[in-house]
């Protein structure tokens, strides 16, 4: 007898990753459970941005104007270790960075559950799962006791010390900190004795200068570090007097609370494998990194529009487990490369001499526009391209192609006229794709999956678009 489920999914930790994977899932159909430690969100503004990458996607599904109307500004670029990078010359409706605590993206994703009847379980921890051939048994406990949960998937999102992840026993090879700093959101008594702007970070080795940031009602983000954070216990609460004496004599009398706070290092660190048979992990489960360039909540909501429509396909059956395999050969390198970027940036922050000629230099290769170009596109995530194998080789192939409209999480097939061969082709497929017709650079018809990358492009004949179309969107009705 087929034991029955409690859910399609099991998704472990309520952040961003955990919430907007929850959401695509819900978008799919796939009845999803989301299990959250905490019992009430932290309020802590923790990363501040949207990559431009990150908004298109959101805006593809219709979710990032809601979120945009809870946003305190927009930034036109985004630093390399403080080094000003240029978003402008990109082919993106945001070419910018949307400036927003996370918190309130959070409170969004959390909040716009409900349209799919998705409940988040605060107060609820995993205690431990096994996996067999059908499904994974989860145990938890909760206020009311310990008790059993079943689904076809498990997916910790549970954060840099996963639970999911050290009973999975995944391989999470790297190195520790070997800098740390703290960050704080606190209240002030009176404003700063100057004019605060919201402002990318100049880093300056040497410097020493704490960041001082406004997020409204009276709350600023307050990022310190030195010598004296060196060998803190990162569990240790970040207390007033320290808070006080890193504002210094004119800003540390004016503290009046400390709402939130934490520590963090510059520890850089992967996991081996996104999927060990039904458990898979994303964002800081899987990877952890120095928060140089406002990357970290952006590579976490990545992986998740990555995996949920991927995981949706194979709950419904459409296609099978192999399809999981993807997700790891796509966004592992993607994660790879930003562990390496935020450690060549950490290396650009040490307060030495030879780093600040270093900087110097950079900073005038960084003025030459191709060399802008080609970290901003790193940073922004806007470079991203995934190999689609087996498709007729075409320059957009891999690319995202921004702009399109995906609310209801399906693929698209946009074609340069109406009717024609691709769409006749594409009819079996419709109730997983929609057909339109767009203006298109350099090819007659174009595939996009449901996460915005082109799976397919070429004439208007379809050569090959048949076997795009089952490789991503399972056989043809």
């Amino acid at each position: 007898m087929t034991e029955p489920m409690d859910a399609d999914v099991i998704v472990v930790g309520a952040g961003p990753t955990g919430l907007l994977l929850a959401n695509e899932l819900g978008l799919a159909g796939v009845s999803t459970l989301v299990l959250e430690k905490d019992v009430e969100r932290t309020g802590q503004s923790r990363a501040l941005n949207l990559q431009p990458r990150s908004a298109e996607l959101l805006d593809a599904r219709g979710w990032l104007a809601p979120i945009r109307e809870r946003a305190l500004t927009t930034l036109p670029g985004g630093h390399f270790a403080g080094l000003p990078l240029d978003y402008r010359g990109f082919d993106s409706p945001f070419p910018y960075q949307v400036g927003i605590p996370q918190a309130r993206v959070e409170e969004f994703l959390e909040d716009h559950l409900a349209e799919y009847g998705t409940a988040v379980r605060r107060g609820h921890q995993l205690t431990g799962f096994t996996q067999d051939p059908a499904g994974v048994t989860v145990t938890a406990s909760g206020p009311e006791g310990t008790y059993r949960l079943r689904a076809r998937y498990l997916v910790g999102a549970d954060g840099g010390r996963s639970r999911v992840r050290k009973l999975l026993g995944v391989g999470f090879p790297g190195r520790d900190g070997r800098i740390a700093a703290a960050i704080a959101d606190i209240r002030l008594d009176e404003p700063p004795g100057r004019s605060l702007e919201w402002r990318l970070p100049s880093f300056d080795p040497g410097e020493g200068e704490p960041f001082l940031l406004p997020l409204g009602d009276g709350i600023h983000r307050f990022l310190f570090g030195g010598p004296a954070q060196e060998g803190m216990d990162r569990n240790a609460p970040v207390t007033e007097d320290e808070v006080r004496r890193a504002l210094g004599p004119v800003h540390g009398s004016r503290l009046r609370e400390i709402r939130s706070s934490s520590r963090f290092t510059d520890a850089s660190r992967q996991a081996e494998r996104y999927l060990d048979g039904r458990v898979l992990l994303a964002g800081d489960a899987a990877h952890i990194h120095f928060p140089a360039g406002g990357q970290g909540l952006n590579l976490g909501l990545q992986d998740a529009f990555n995996l949920g429509w991927k995981l949706a396909s194979v709950v419904q059956g459409r296609l099978d487990a192999g399809l999981l395999e993807t997700y790891h050969s796509e966004r592992h390198p993607v994660g790879a490369r930003v562990l390496q970027n935020t450690r060549a940036q950490g290396v650009l922050l040490v307060p030495d001499g030879d780093v600040r000629a270093l900087r110097e230099i950079l900073t005038e290769v960084l003025a030459v526009p191709e060399a802008n170009r080609r970290l901003a596109g790193m940073i922004s995530g806007l470079d991203i391209r995934y190999p689609m194998p087996g498709a007729p080789a075409h320059p957009l192939l891999g690319a995202r192609l921004p702009g399109v409209a995906q609310p209801d999480g399906r693929g698209v097939l946009l074609s340069s006229r109406a009717g024609g061969r691709p769409a006749a082709l594409a009819e079996p497929w419709t109730d997983r794709i929609a057909r339109t017709t767009a203006e298109l650079p350099g090819a007659e018809a174009v595939l996009l999956r449901p996460d915005g990358y082109v799976c397919w492009a070429g004439p208007g004949d379809g050569t090959g678009l048949r076997e795009a179309l089952t490789h991503w969107f399972g056989s043809a009705r």
